[in-house]
């Protein structure tokens, strides 16, 4: 028996509709122009790629063995009860697909994860997603394959992790702040040797799904309606990819909230942040540019920059994926994380009411449930 499909619209008064509907006609003029202005500038836009020498070709580069790789992703969530609140983070790693003269590194996902139960508080989320971020780099930091994965910016567990330790006077009462305190010194250490990727064997790229950034752009002189990986999925062929160009700096200048003991390594960080370059790279016809950041150590030896398209390329291999395979995977699956956190609820509830020796109904609307809020 087929299943009706759902009504999309069928909770929305119908005046609501029309008008959206109606609207919906200009929106889509609106996008026709970006795409006929785009399609006006193409020649230029691609002459001054080439003319610039940002252009590259991976075929221009070495073929090195397929290498292995692994995708990292992590996800948050807070339950917020009636008496308290059910908080939880993890991060997964899920091992690419494996050359075939490779034996596995890893059959089975890896994970960090923390679950606890926490009193009110509107600030834990910046703990929990600090906590989270940590535990990618962990994952990140012990992988044992070629070219490690991550999902976001590298510029991102700082500004997470300076967003939680500017809160933790105001959480300390929170098991979860103690516990980021506890690990942060694990977190930094991780962070700082994916930034400088000193190990000829091991490279760490984080691939951004939505970016606004704009070096090339910038440099190029383009329109800033429009941000680099926009107008390079449009201009760049098939296994095409952009020279390394510095990541474009804030502002105001990179800092990060520590205690006096890890001023030193934060220090680092911050130094190893300015040096951190920028490569677009579309593998394939059916997929947009990849925003790639990575190491300069990886960016300016031409055998490590081959070995990462290479690998990505081999990640790449179906139109139904827009990213590469384990990134997607470990995306998949840390989204499940909100999903399953009322469940953990209603077996903390089952387990609560079998010992209460009160009114059981005080168990089930204590941990009547308001919403849930999380993150990736």
């Amino acid at each position: 028996m087929n299943e009706v499909p759902d009504r999309v619209f069928g909770e929305l008064p119908a005046a609501l509709v029309a008008e959206l509907l109606h609207r919906s006609a200009d929106l889509s003029q609106h996008l026709l122009s970006d795409f006929q202005h785009l399609r006006q500038q193409y020649e230029q836009w691609r002459r001054l790629l080439t003319e610039t020498k940002l252009l590259g070709r991976e075929a221009d580069l070495a073929y090195p063995t397929i290498p292995t790789t692994c995708g990292i992703d992590g996800a948050y969530a807070v339950e917020r009860l009636l008496a308290s609140d059910l908080v939880a983070a993890a991060a997964v790693a899920v091992e690419g697909l494996t050359p075939p003269s490779e034996t596995r590194y890893w059959p089975e996902p890896r994970h960090r994860a923390w679950i606890e139960a926490e009193v009110h508080d509107s600030d834990t989320g910046t703990i929990l997603r600090a906590l989270m971020m940590g535990f990618e780099l962990q994952l990140a930091h012990e992988a044992p394959h070629q070219v490690v994965l991550l999902d976001g910016s590298l510029t991102t567990p700082l500004i997470y992790f300076n967003q939680a330790l500017n809160k933790c006077r105001e959480t300390g009462h929170l098991k979860t702040t103690q516990y980021f305190l506890e690990q942060i010194p694990a977190f930094l250490t991780a962070y700082h040797s994916i930034l400088q990727a000193q190990r000829s064997d091991r490279c760490w790229i984080s691939i951004p799904k939505y970016t606004t950034r704009r070096e090339i752009g910038h440099y190029l002189n383009w329109s800033s309606a429009h941000d680099d990986r926009s107008v390079l999925s449009f201009l760049l062929a098939a296994s095409e990819y952009t020279q390394p160009v510095s990541l474009q700096q804030p502002n105001e200048p990179w800092h990060l909230n520590v205690e006096p003991s890890l001023r030193p390594i934060a220090n680092e960080i911050i130094q190893a942040l300015s040096t951190i370059q920028v490569v677009y790279y579309r593998p394939f016809q059916w997929l947009p540019a990849l925003r790639l950041e990575m190491a300069q150590a990886v960016a300016n030896n031409r055998h490590r920059l081959a070995e990462v398209l290479h690998g990505i390329r081999h990640q790449c291999g179906t139109p139904a994926v827009l990213e590469p395979y384990p990134l997607y995977m470990a995306d998949r699956m840390v989204k499940r994380l909100a999903i399953a956190i009322p469940t953990l609820r209603q077996i903390a509830g089952q387990q609560m009411a079998e010992h209460y020796q009160g009114d059981i109904n005080d168990v089930f609307i204590s941990l009547h449930g308001y919403r849930t809020e999380s993150g990736v």
